[in-house]
């Protein structure tokens, strides 16, 4: 199984990377935690590895930091979620956020996630209460530092928009509401694709 990956960003079509790895390119699918964290096209990257591999596909999952990569494996284990739905939490929330959500049994916080119903709300803190607390403490995730500043522009300013809400739409969100939350955002066109994905999931973390 392959657990780490460090190279060379080839490109940032969110939620998918492409990692130069010694000449190999690797597909990689991040959470939008993670690709905030990440440096510009070009540069250097390390990325912690979540491996599944099916029959029909080898798929890689990557993390910035280890808490995100255990927070994911932790919703694996969840009846009814599987890893698009883990990386859509993992992209409307940041590791803090969510841990500290399932200890106060916040389930309105909970259900603004894309694909997540109040019966799957309930079935995360049932789920995972005891197994945050034991893993992390309290219930609560301590992440130093938060969220990574969000990077520089990744590209053209034509389709900054379009970009932004098909990201949104690989999370789950329905094009309608992915819409509005881009055009929610102050002078969209102004904002890199990542700072104006961030700008319009920041209302979901309230």
């Amino acid at each position: 199984m392959i657990g780490r990956l460090k190279g060379v960003l080839i490109s940032k079509q969110p939620p998918w990377l492409l990692l130069d790895v010694q000449g190999v390119g690797y597909e990689v699918e991040v959470p939008l935690s993670t690709l905030f964290d990440l440096p510009n096209i070009g540069i250097e990257a390390t990325l912690l590895i979540h491996t599944v591999v099916r029959e029909d596909a080898f798929l890689l999952y990557g993390f910035s930091r280890e808490v995100e990569r255990r927070l994911f494996r932790h919703l694996l284990k969840v009846t009814g979620v599987g890893a698009k739905l883990a990386l859509a939490i993992l992209s409307g929330m940041n590791a803090d956020e969510f841990a500290s959500a399932i200890a106060r049994n916040d389930i309105a916080a909970l259900i603004r996630l894309p694909g997540i119903g109040r019966k799957t709300a309930e079935r995360l803190v049932i789920d995972l209460r005891d197994r945050l607390k034991d893993d992390f403490g309290d219930g609560a995730l301590i992440v130093s530092g938060g969220l990574g500043p969000p990077t520089n522009a990744t590209g053209l300013r034509a389709g900054v928009t379009h970009e932004a809400m098909s990201a949104l739409e690989a999370l789950g969100y329905k094009p309608a509401e992915a819409l509005r939350m881009v055009k929610a955002v102050p002078d969209a066109d102004s904002h890199s694709v990542e700072q104006l994905i961030r700008l319009a999931l920041k209302p979901l973390a309230g």
